[in-house]
């Protein structure tokens, strides 16, 4: 009786180099631009000798306290006074 063929080892498939992760890798997506904070000088407008307040100021904590302006009122960030804009 003739022997059976002894099994051939497989070939071992060779993992390629890095070249597949790196397309599998998503690209890092843009830094968000940050917003510019606001300085002083937006709170101010010149208009030729003069100088105008462009938002009102804190009726409560006095001149140098600027109130935010939301689309339906001006609050104050230092002691919460909210003041609604009239329609």
């Amino acid at each position: 009786m003739p022997k059976p063929a002894a099994p051939t080892p497989a070939k071992k498939e060779e993992a390629p180099a890095a070249a597949p992760k790196a397309a599998a890798k998503a690209e890092k997506p843009k830094a968000k631009s940050h917003k510019k904070e606001k300085g002083v000088h937006s709170m101010y407008k010149v208009e030729g000798d003069k100088v105008n307040r462009s938002r009102p100021t804190c009726e409560r904590c006095g001149p140098g306290y600027f109130m935010a302006d939301h689309h339906d009122r001006y609050t104050c960030g230092h002691c919460g006074f909210t003041r609604y804009k009239q329609k």
